[in-house]
């Protein structure tokens, strides 16, 4: 079935494969500002997604509602006056959420989108069925999100992704506008802490409109800096009178559950002892550092004096993480493959240094660019394993532990960070960093991380004689991780992060913001479980103090990308134990 609804540029049709799974259920619901009544457009879409997961017994849906923005925000796509998020449920379960027993609402990290749950929110799901328990898992997606075109990861095909992105081929009569500027998202100025916690809030109040029901069923919480998110959350104020407290934040919800992060006000705990967000979580200079108060900092938002989204002319960027989908798409579609996506992605300032800096065994190749990540033959999986995984990719908040490089040499990683150097788990993460070695030779493959310290792993080391990593040391299944990445209707990035939502929670004492959160019994107003990763960004910092349960093993990307089966034989723990803290009273 056609609908009106702006899609987000066409990445999900594909995804529904609605010959296999239907039509679209439209649900007509009343919108914020009556257009959709007066037009008889529906202002709310729940379509079924097409899923290749492993995991049974979960029913995913995409759902939008549309919720516009205020006119003060400005012109915007029209997309954008929408709000999205994938439903999980049990499939053996009720089809309203109202009537399951619990309905976790997962805000997502900096850079993030809401596709990147996908496996968490399978595997807790399912494990809450096999108790008896039919609860629901909402990824969200920020709004954002919006502004990415995904028609050509929707194709399913690498090649024409890249034909689309960067050859100006068409897809379904579509071309591509190119990579959006900040001056092209005037809009973005407006969205901040206060238009993030208000959405979820608008949000849930649309599809649960009972608050009691809400604050039975509703558990909250989210990934990194979707801690943070949650604990303002808890302490908004959402009617503007603070004597009237139904509609506080921590009234939405029954407990709160972090993954990787805390729930708190503040960046301290993400920080840890660096002080800054730049110094941990991210590289120096991705955040504005102006050291301007409120007023001035909303200025050079507006005038544009300020980027309206995060970005480095390199590494972390819309191109680049719009390039990690598509080679989560190879990955997907031909793990084994020789990897043909280096050779066909056209070279540029951008990927050039981006590749360097990703793939460099030291920092005489980084500066010559000899031998590059294209002298290397590597399998599609090898190539997203380059970038994503913990003894390869650079920057902690990226990485997960998917296996390592096979098929070769391997050698030690010294670029950026010398493996004899201690860096910070918070920024450049814990484990030692490999690189294959023989350009022009052998086919270099991925050793999943199920496969590591298997019968025939020839176990790759350090210098030193240190193994570069070890069976305990993995947890994600690098053919889910590309699942997650090029498969979702909504994406795993955010390439679109409005600069605003960390600036302000960098002013979070400012009146302007303060004053809307005076419910600071919020905090502890519910029960909280506290995941950490044993060797993510809060490796160093362990926040003794919220009670963690802390996950050995474990990267960042990990508590929400961890395989179902662990290689203890185990069920992964995250699971388990989010499965267990909704099923209490």
């Amino acid at each position: 079935m056609s609908t009106a609804v702006p899609r987000r540029h066409g990445r999900w049709p594909r995804a529904l494969a609605a010959g296999a799974l239907g039509a679209a259920v439209l649900t007509a619901a009343p919108s914020a500002d009556g257009a959709s009544a007066r037009t008889g457009a529906p202002a709310r879409t729940e379509s079924p997604v097409a899923s290749t997961s492993p995991v049974t017994g979960v029913t995913e849906t995409k759902v939008s509602v549309r919720i516009p923005l205020p006119a003060s925000v400005g012109s915007r796509p029209a997309q954008c006056d929408w709000l999205s998020y994938l439903r999980y449920r049990s499939s053996g379960g009720p089809s309203k959420s109202a009537e399951a027993d619990r309905i976790l609402v997962a805000q997502p990290g900096i850079l993030e989108g809401a596709g990147a749950f996908d496996s968490v929110a399978r595997n807790t799901v399912k494990a809450a069925a096999e108790k008896g328990q039919h609860i629901e898992f909402w990824a969200l997606d920020r709004r954002s999100n919006c502004l990415e075109d995904n028609t050509g990861i929707a194709t399913g095909d690498a090649t024409k992704a890249v034909d689309y992105y960067y050859r100006g081929k068409r897809v379904d009569g579509r071309k591509f506008d190119g990579f959006l500027k900040s001056d092209q998202v005037r809009w973005l100025a407006e969205v901040g802490l206060e238009r993030t916690v208000r959405d979820q809030y608008d949000l849930l109040a649309a599809e649960l409109p009972d608050q009691k029901l809400r604050k039975e069923k509703v558990m909250c919480g989210g990934h990194s800096l979707g801690g943070v998110l949650t604990g303002v959350f808890a302490t908004w104020d959402f009617d503007g009178n603070k004597a009237t407290k139904a509609d506080a934040g921590f009234n939405q919800c029954a407990g709160y559950f972090a993954l990787d992060t805390t729930i708190a006000t503040n960046l301290d705990d993400l920080n840890g002892s660096s002080g800054t967000l730049n110094g941990s979580v991210l590289p120096e200079g991705t955040v504005p550092d102006t050291g301007l108060g409120f007023t001035a900092l909303q200025a050079g938002l507006r005038s544009g004096v300020l980027p309206r989204f995060l970005a480095l002319p390199v590494v972390l960027n819309p191109e680049t993480m719009n390039l990690l989908a598509i080679g989560g798409l190879a990955a997907r579609v031909a793990p084994g493959a020789e990897s043909e996506l280096l050779g066909t992605v056209p070279s540029n300032v951008n990927i050039e240094t981006t590749s360097r800096t990703m793939f460099s065994k030291n920092a005489a190749t980084f500066l010559t660019g000899k031998p590059s990540i294209r002298d290397f033959r590597l399998t599609n999986a090898a190539v997203l394993g380059t970038f994503m995984d913990d003894n390869s990719a650079p920057l902690s908040f990226i990485q997960s532990s998917v296996g390592l490089f096979d098929g070769g040499r391997i050698v030690d990683k010294n670029f950026p960070l010398s493996n004899d150097v201690q860096g910070s788990p918070a920024l450049f993460g814990t484990e030692l960093k490999a690189i294959p070695d023989e350009p022009d030779g052998p086919l270099y493959t991925w050793r999943n991380y199920d496969r590591v310290g298997a019968a025939d792993d020839p176990v790759h080391r350090s210098a030193d004689g240190t193994p570069f990593t070890t069976a305990a040391k993995e947890v994600t299944d690098i053919g889910e991780l590309a699942r997650s990445l090029s498969e979702q209707p909504l994406d795993f990035t955010e390439d679109y992060f409005p600069t605003k939502l960390v600036t302000d929670l960098y002013l979070v004492d400012e009146p302007q913001i303060a004053g809307h959160m005076p419910h600071t019994e919020g905090l502890k107003a519910n029960p909280s479980v506290t995941f950490v990763a044993g060797d993510g960004i809060l490796a160093d910092h362990i926040p003794e103090d919220k009670n963690p349960v802390v996950l050995p093993g474990y990267q960042h990307l990990d508590v929400i990308t961890a395989a179902p089966v662990q290689n203890d034989g185990k069920r992964e723990q995250i699971a388990t134990r989010l499965s267990a803290f909704a099923r209490q009273p």
